[in-house]
């Protein structure tokens, strides 16, 4: 019990699905309600797919393809930044959801959000090391067990974030996506300076 809670407290911590809400709702903006739900679904499927690819194999998958860590954190950064850009100044959004079909809306939750805000470097690395630490079934699923919770919960927020549009409305959203560009913008140099620290004391 003590392995699943740190599991689902760690695992919550980095999704963060009350910081990544407003994000959501940002990305999303355009949406019907329908594809809005449809979207969460896909975010959260999306990063219990990558989890899952890293739980099963990570460390393999990364020597293999010879990835660092911080390399991927870099590249996530970089990816951050250029969709931070676009809530900052509303650009680029709105012509592609002009010309896409449902489907193409729906999926763009998949990439920021589900991968790499929800399974980003944080929760893939969290994943390594929570799956090596197992000696025995009973905490390998415990593993898995407090990372479906954090999905769960992540699932939760996202797709219940439509009371958040019908009590701010649609200037509200706005000013949150403002906002949530700010905070992406933050994170994506955060990310990108840990990468650079990360290479410079590899040496």
């Amino acid at each position: 019990m003590n392995l699943f809670g740190e599991v689902v407290v760690t695992m919550l911590v980095i999704m963060d699905p009350p910081g990544n809400t407003p994000i959501f709702l940002s990305v999303t903006k355009n949406l019907t309600e329908k594809e809005r739900h449809r979207a969460a679904y896909l975010a959260v499927g999306t990063a219990f797919f990558v989890i899952s690819l890293f739980a099963i194999g990570g460390q393999s998958i990364l020597n293999y393809l010879n990835v660092s860590v911080p390399a991927m954190e870099g590249a996530g950064g970089l990816l951050l930044l250029l969709v931070a850009l676009q809530l900052l100044y509303g650009k680029g959004q709105e012509d592609a959801f002009e010309v896409a079909t449902p489907e193409q809306r729906t999926s763009i939750a998949m990439v920021p959000l589900g991968t790499p805000l929800l399974a980003g470097p944080g929760a893939i690395v969290a994943t390594i090391v929570f799956f090596k630490r197992t000696d025995n079934a009973a905490e390998w699923f415990s593993v898995l067990g407090g990372m479906g919770v954090a999905l769960s919960i992540s699932l939760f927020a996202l797709r219940f974030s439509g009371l958040v549009v019908k009590i701010v409305r649609p200037a509200g959203v706005v000013l949150l996506a403002r906002v949530a560009g700010m905070l992406l913008a933050a994170i994506a140099v955060q990310m990108i300076a840990n990468s650079v620290t990360a290479f410079v004391q590899a040496g």
